[in-house]
């Protein structure tokens, strides 16, 4: 049996957005330690061997980010709805 967790309350929703910034920050932070490590490297070409092997971690860990943010805006959009029922 599959067990989503559901958001019960309006604080819920505000602990939420504050995750979801805090991630979308690490994801910007993420981005530009990439960009940092590709300069130093010289190399930007993600198929070149010359590559960074933390360059190619962070990006693993960047995308595995996008989209626990992109799960948690999904829920956020489809608790609004019921908080605006709830609130009339």
């Amino acid at each position: 049996m599959s067990m989503q967790p559901r958001f019960e309350t309006a604080r819920d929703t505000t602990v939420i957005s504050k995750i979801l910034a805090d991630l979308v920050r690490t994801v910007q932070l993420i981005e530009c330690e990439i960009a940092a490590q590709e300069e130093r490297a010289s190399v930007s070409d993600r198929s070149d061997v010359k590559y960074p092997m933390l360059a190619r971690t962070l990006i693993e860990r960047r995308d595995n980010l996008k989209m626990t943010i992109d799960a948690l805006e999904q829920r956020l959009a489809e608790r609004a709805p019921h908080e605006q029922a709830t609130a009339a």
